[in-house]
């Protein structure tokens, strides 16, 4: 980043980070009111959807939360809802639903990630699946990832008590994302102009400073890579073919406010993006299939610019 630049460019950052902090609490305080007084809709999946996102506090929850989309899963979440023991999920429904798919478990208010419960990681020999929690309150969160025709989000169990119905889920759900760039005004901008800049001078930050920042709420089973792409830069991905053959990878592409400009699934051991018409960044989720032993030093990545410099330009983080 040039000097002269960095004479504005890390000021507005700055306020822009200050920005964001604020109005994380103030639309988060505002969140949990909102679910308190709402309880009948603690035990009813919240689907990610276009019906969600027009209600009025959805998309500004959603970008201070969890602003890095993921265009490619099927997002449900319940809660929050008390705990003395247990939470049981009908797995059976899970598996019919998606071929991989992963729970999270949150601290409420907090957000923060207790537990998951991995696809890959569990036997199907059993309806139900069962997670020993400690007493509290909690919320809980799903991704559905390469989706089967008839989706269903699974019923669930609190204490050995019937909490959630399963919930059926059009295939077309995610097709909102499409519009979604359409949402952008100075409000969203202005709430994550910091990312770009941070994301630029990365090697003069602390990693867990930045990986917190882009990585708010973070899959344990998701392995990350992330870095900026100004809008001069060809993005190149190089992996080996194990890689392609064991992993999922999934690839998004976000403006300067975080919002998706494209995203697809990567299945060749060469990507290659051209160059974007603006300023972002891009963000892989890598979800090893099971029994992958997964080894970040067999990915290779690299950023090359129109006039032929390269740089190294990702960091594998475990979410």
């Amino acid at each position: 980043m040039k000097p002269l630049i960095l004479v504005w460019e890390i000021p507005l950052a700055l306020f822009s980070l200050l920005f964001y902090k604020v109005m994380k609490f103030i639309i988060g305080n505002l969140f949990t009111i909102y679910l308190a007084i709402n309880k009948s809709k603690a035990s009813v999946w919240r689907v990610l959807s276009q019906e969600t996102l027009d209600s009025v506090l959805s998309l500004p929850v959603l970008m201070t939360k969890g602003p890095r989309w993921n265009t490619h899963a099927i997002i449900g979440t319940l809660g929050p809802f008390k705990v003395e023991k247990e939470v049981s999920l009908n797995i059976t429904t899970a598996n019919s639903s998606a071929r991989s798919w992963i729970a999270v478990v949150y601290s409420f208010p907090s957000y923060q990630t207790i537990t998951s419960l991995e696809s890959s990681k569990i036997s199907s020999d059993n309806d139900w699946y069962t997670l020993k929690l400690a007493p509290g309150k909690y919320s809980l969160g799903l991704r559905y990832y390469n989706r089967l025709d008839t989706i269903n989000l699974p019923e669930i169990k609190i204490d050995n008590n019937n909490f959630a119905d399963a919930q059926n889920i059009p295939s077309d759900n995610n097709d909102f994302y499409h519009d979604l760039i359409q949402s952008k005004n100075w409000f969203y901008s202005g709430l994550h102009y910091y990312i770009f800049t941070i994301l630029k001078l990365r090697k003069f930050l602390p990693e867990s400073f930045v990986k917190r920042e882009f990585l708010p709420v973070g899959a344990p089973d998701t392995f990350f890579a992330y870095n900026y792409l100004e809008k001069n830069q060809i993005l190149s991905l190089t992996f080996t073919s194990d890689i392609i053959e064991h992993c999922n990878i999934y690839f998004n592409l976000y403006d300067r406010s975080s919002l998706p400009l494209s995203w697809c699934e990567i299945n060749n051991t060469e990507y290659k993006l051209p160059a974007p018409k603006t300023n972002g960044y891009y963000l892989l989720r890598i979800r090893p299939q099971p029994g992958f032993s997964f080894d970040t030093s067999k990915i290779q990545f690299q950023i090359v610019t129109e006039n032929d410099l390269s740089q190294q330009a990702l960091l594998m983080v475990n979410g």
